[in-house]
């Protein structure tokens, strides 16, 4: 169904549904996510128990001829399925053309030739996981793409009352991911956002400090509201509280109410 939004598919959620549902009427007991397509309210019953060390978690550009982003033409077509995306390339650079994208990382990719395309924004993780990071033409800095929260981590799903899988799991567990995970998510449950809204979110710890960014804005890049904290790393969940109320002070609710 690549001709129809994510919002009217049921937003993210759409992607875990179905596994989510296996995984609770018992037909496997294990279930794999990529963290950025998982609603931060999980069902009744289901449990997060496992994030293994985070792939990189940036995104990247591929073009034609190789160009880098600041090498991009007036009016170059680009083309992404991310609201998140589509907020920052068009803040930075207004006068480009974004184009609705959907489909895995090959149809995606040959779109530049069947759609023309100038280029296509994809994550990283997705890119290296599949052996493509060759076609990359550019790995966006954090500070010019801010990644999505959960953006290059999995995540382990099981029944909340599978005490024996949960400690049979833990060792898959990443403490660095933890930490970055529970901040990126609990800045998410506090602002409460959806799929209607652009919102970027991503936590880096080095050595004890944790450091998050968040960004709310509008699709068209016209209006950001932008923040940074740091903190302990014994202070994730609430470091990302701390960051939502900051935006929802400086105007966020206000464009959230737009869904």
């Amino acid at each position: 169904m690549q001709n129809v939004a994510i919002v009217e598919l049921g937003g993210k959620g759409v992607f875990v549904k179905e596994i989510e549902t296996e995984l609770l009427n018992g037909s496997i007991d294990i279930a794999v996510h990529s963290m950025k397509d998982v609603p931060v309210e999980l069902p009744p019953g289901l449990e997060m128990v496992a994030y293994p060390e985070r792939e990189d978690p940036r995104d990247v550009l591929v073009t034609r001829n190789n160009v880098k982003f600041e090498e991009l033409r007036r009016g170059a077509r680009i083309g992404t399925g991310s609201l998140r995306r589509r907020m920052q390339l068009l803040n930075a650079m207004p006068d480009l053309a974004v184009m609705p994208l959907r489909g895995n990382v090959m149809t995606r990719i040959k779109k530049i030739e069947t759609d023309e395309l100038d280029g296509i924004v994809l994550a990283a993780a997705g890119m290296r996981r599949i052996g493509l990071q060759h076609l990359v033409s550019q790995y966006l800095d954090p500070d010019l793409m801010v990644p999505a929260a959960g953006q290059g981590v999995l995540g382990i799903e099981i029944r909340a009352d599978d005490n024996d899988l949960r400690e049979r799991l833990s060792f898959l567990n990443h403490e660095e991911t933890v930490i970055e995970i529970k901040a990126e998510r609990s800045f998410l449950r506090r602002l409460g956002g959806g799929c209607q809204v652009p919102i970027a979110g991503f936590a880096r710890l080095k050595g004890r400090m944790l450091k998050i960014r968040g960004i709310v804005g509008t699709p068209d890049g016209r209006r950001l509201v932008d923040d940074t904290l740091r903190g302990g790393r014994d202070e994730a969940e609430k470091l990302g509280e701390a960051l939502a109320d900051s935006l929802l002070d400086k105007g966020a609710g206000e464009i959230l109410a737009m869904e």
